[in-house]
């Protein structure tokens, strides 16, 4: 058992597992702090190293590509302070981190880990129901749908929409990016059905980050949806796309008197009678849903009273 306790958190291994807890001093970032205990298999490992300082050294593991949502989403730009797969060390505290080391190292070696790229992710991301706040909204995710809303900073054209709720399978893509130098950053979600090329600032789909302290909690959202959606080195979803957005019932691609004379088939009399109503009874709720137009549910609808 090698274990190494500092400001910014305690780091052990049991041979099996990196455990590492977030440290309690008001300091420490609040994406670490939010993220919580991480329990690294040492299968997710692709390495581990101690870098040495003058006063304050580096412990640092390596992950193997495609391992955790978490790197995953953030595309290895997460700012050092919000990184939990860093710790710094005192000085005076060297020799421990040297000795993890040596042990992580050994058990890699023993257990012939592969280094190579996952294509299946080997943590389970950020727990969920989350929420954080930054920028020019909040985004919150309760492992089924997420969840938009915004605050006074936001641009008048994106704020006018309200709120924006999706569910996660409608997600094709979850990008962040941190801000860097003048240059504002975003968490954008990219759905299947709505294509934009609009600038975060815009986009109802997107939460602009100016680039402060709490930034990062938004790569746990972003990291806590990438976990549910297809690895980018796996198979695709076995779903495939959600349907179009403009797509139409087979049913309703049939010419009005070929469905009006197929509600009629098979029996007549009281089984018509049924048939009829229920198709009455769709129509209206494709209406009401918004798949058919006043004109389409009008033109569908003589063709099913004809047949009375």
């Amino acid at each position: 058992m090698a274990e190494i306790t500092q400001r910014d958190g305690t780091w052990s291994f049991d041979g099996d597992t990196v455990r590492i807890v977030p440290g309690r001093d008001k300091r420490v970032n609040p994406a670490r702090q939010a993220l919580g205990e991480l329990a690294v298999p040492l299968e997710a490992l692709a390495g581990i190293a101690y870098e040495p300082g003058r006063r304050t050294g580096r412990l640092r593991l390596k992950l193997r590509e495609g391992a955790d949502p978490l790197l995953q989403a953030a595309g290895g730009e997460l700012p050092e302070a919000a990184d939990p797969y860093q710790l710094p060390v005192d000085s005076e505290r060297a020799g421990v981190a040297e000795y993890m080391v040596d042990e992580v190292r050994q058990a890699l070696l023993l257990e012939q880990v592969d280094a190579g790229p996952c294509d299946r992710y080997l943590l389970p991301g950020p727990s969920v129901p989350l929420s954080a706040s930054a920028g020019d909204g909040t985004a919150s995710f309760d492992g089924e749908q997420i969840r938009l809303e915004w605050n006074w900073k936001t641009e008048q054209a994106k704020k006018s929409g309200g709120p924006r709720v999706f569910p996660v399978s409608d997600v094709e893509a979850v990008q962040w990016s941190p801000a860097k130098g003048l240059e504002n950053g975003y968490l954008r979600f990219a759905l299947f059905k709505v294509p934009t090329s609009a600038p975060p600032k815009y986009d109802p789909y997107a939460v602009v980050m100016y680039g402060l302290k709490r930034d990062p909690l938004m790569a746990l959202v972003a990291a806590a949806v990438t976990a549910r959606l297809p690895h980018p080195a796996g198979p695709p979803h076995p779903a495939g796309p959600p349907e179009p957005a403009d797509a139409v019932p087979v049913a309703l691609t049939k010419d009005p008197a070929e469905i009006g004379a197929g509600a009629g088939q098979g029996g007549g009399g009281d089984a018509d009678h049924d048939a009829l109503l229920r198709r009455l009874r769709e129509l209206g709720e494709l209406r009401r849903d918004g798949v058919l137009t006043e004109e389409e549910f009008s033109t569908v609808k003589q063709a099913v009273l004809r047949r009375f």
